[in-house]
């Protein structure tokens, strides 16, 4: 896992653009991703939900746009934020987004409805650490929703996914940011992230329990769920 202090400053140097590559480089599907994720989230009708590692803020907007009350977007990357809130305000949307690191949050015990986190988790420094941070502020019969980048099983999808991943990415990423170690760095860290019956391991260790793994797109995108027992 990657270096607290690495991180921060790479997404601060990338804020500007990261939304339009990101959606650019994702080819939009990551639009699609997130809308599920958010009604998995909405249907267990939480008050309260803390978007963990919320980068610019768009799983934040759209869980807020899916009408939760109180949305709470936390990330260790003030560019970021910075973005993000540039956005809520013109949305016009009641979400505190704060500065916060995710392995140590704070935040009281048994204080949110549920956990989100999309495309942020394989950046945590000790991931570990961080689920059971999450399990912590959620309250009992609460939940966990974690949306990760994954790596598709296929042979032949995984040899385009490496090909794109690892030189069409980087190139244009770089190119368009100014920063092409960035878009090195986020393809390399999808590859080396724990296999999906690892994170789910990882997710009842810290005390989850009815964890799922389900994936999207061949396995592009894998979404992680949980709940805290009552």
């Amino acid at each position: 896992m990657a270096q607290k202090n690495f991180i921060v400053n790479l997404f601060n140097d990338i804020a500007p653009t990261y939304d339009k590559l990101n959606h650019i480089l994702s080819l939009n599907v990551d639009k699609s991703w997130r809308r599920k994720a958010v009604r998995r989230i909405v249907s267990n009708h939480p008050q309260t939900v803390l978007d963990i590692a919320c980068g610019t803020g768009d799983f934040a907007i759209a869980i807020a746009q899916a009408g939760v009350p109180t949305v709470i977007g936390a990330d260790i990357s003030e560019g970021m934020l910075e973005v993000g809130r540039q956005k809520v305000k013109a949305l016009g949307l009641n979400i505190e987004l704060r500065l916060d690191d995710s392995e140590q949050l704070h935040m009281d015990d048994n204080s949110v409805d549920a956990v989100s986190v999309a495309f942020g988790v394989r950046n945590f420094e000790h991931l570990q650490k961080g689920l059971n941070e999450m399990h912590r502020v959620i309250r009992p019969g609460g939940m966990v929703c974690v949306l990760e980048l994954s790596v598709p099983s296929n042979p032949l999808l995984l040899a385009l996914y490496k090909l794109y991943f690892l030189y069409v990415l980087p190139f244009f990423g770089g190119l368009i940011s100014g920063n092409r170690g960035a878009y090195k760095y986020l393809p390399n860290s999808v590859l080396h992230f724990p296999k999906p019956a690892a994170i789910c391991a990882m997710l009842q260790e810290a005390g989850f329990q009815q964890v799922e793994a389900k994936s999207f797109t061949l396995g592009l995108c894998r979404m992680f769920t949980g709940t805290k027992g009552r």
